[in-house]
């Protein structure tokens, strides 16, 4: 190793991991935790690179120098001043090259303990798609099913209130699962920093508890559930939540409020199911949305289009699904879900 270097397995004995990468690399993904403080823009990036491409490396060379510096000096006046001398930051690009090398030779200057990652991002990206081939294999889990509406994604957040272990895939992917799972101010993350951010929670998971994960098919939203992680969760002994059809359009109106707000969109969304559902019917949900008659809405959707997909899906997907433990509940609410988690808990000690 080099001399202010470092590799994957010292994340931890840093105080800060800074990516020195352009704004939309960082978006796309990122070390979790990392702060981005770019030495090239979006736009500086792809001059330099046409610049290299197109006239000579030396003069791209001359150019990217004079923005880089520019830009950590700064990072350093406006982020780092106030670090204390023992500050430790790791820092990394692309592939450990000159943009974090740059931004190192300087920090270390200072007199701060700044070391380089090896291998950059690129690093870190083949160690998530290693870890992610066989880590998810490793786990005890308990996988909740049950039909739409069943509060299963609130269900899970109550479980770790109680002290379970879980892992909430569609908050990490930022969707509901469904046609209507697009949240309306978030956008999904890209499939890279979706598995970024499910490699970082199952690192903070033990093997010795169970976890408590709820049933999905292969994607959610644009996103793809990893196969050694899909493929656990469908062997794995399940439990099925059985809330009333009350319960459910009641718990989904409250759930997905936005959409009463914007009619528009609700019916932009349901135009989608045009290959599965009659024109009559698609007719007749718009005249419900018209009507703001969303207890009749949702119970047509439950009915025709959510159970139907259930009922084909679960027992076929997931080889316990027959012989998992039913908990049936009329209350959907946060106190209910409170209750639900205590009495599964119980039964799974």
């Amino acid at each position: 190793m080099k001399l202010g270097n470092a590799n994957l397995t010292q994340l931890g004995e840093f105080d800060e991991i800074i990516d020195v990468r352009s704004p939309a690399e960082f978006a796309d993904d990122h070390i979790p935790g990392a702060v981005n403080c770019p030495v090239l823009s979006d736009e500086e990036r792809a001059r330099v690179g046409t610049l290299y491409k197109q006239e000579s490396p030396f003069a791209a060379k001359k150019l990217g120098a004079a923005l880089v510096a520019r830009h950590i000096a700064e990072h350093v006046e406006g982020r780092f001043l106030d670090r204390p001398r023992d500050w430790k930051p790791l820092v990394y690009c692309w592939r450990g090259g000159k943009r974090s090398g740059a931004m190192t030779h300087v920090l270390r200057q200072i007199g701060w303990h700044a070391c380089a990652l090896e291998g950059g991002y690129k690093s870190w990206r083949r160690h998530v798609v290693v870890e992610l081939a066989e880590l998810p294999r490793r786990f005890n889990y308990r996988v909740i099913t049950g039909a739409t509406g069943s509060g299963k994604s609130r269900l899970l957040e109550a479980l770790a209130a109680q002290g379970a272990q879980v892992l909430d895939l569609e908050a990490l992917a930022a969707h509901k699962g469904s046609v209507l799972g697009g949240l309306p101010d978030e956008t999904q993350p890209s499939q890279k920093m979706f598995e970024s951010r499910l490699l970082a929670v199952l690192r903070r998971l033990t093997f010795s508890e169970p976890v408590f994960v709820e049933a999905e098919s292969r994607r959610i939203g644009a996103l793809q559930v990893p196969d050694a992680l899909l493929e656990s969760m469908r062997a794995s002994p399940c439990l099925r939540i059985e809330a009333t059809d009350a319960a459910r359009v009641s718990f989904l109106i409250g759930d997905y409020d936005y959409f009463l707000a914007d009619p528009a969109s609700l019916k932009e969304k349901l135009a989608c199911l045009r290959e599965l559902q009659s024109g009559e019917t698609l007719s007749r949900w718009n005249d419900m949305i018209d009507a703001r008659d969303w207890p009749a809405l949702v119970g047509e959707l439950l009915a025709q289009h959510y159970d139907p997909l259930y009922r084909r899906s679960q027992g076929k997907n997931y080889v316990h699904f027959a012989a998992a433990p039913r908990f049936a509940t009329d209350d959907l609410s946060a106190a209910g879900l409170a209750k639900l988690a205590t009495q599964i808990l119980a039964t799974s000690a």
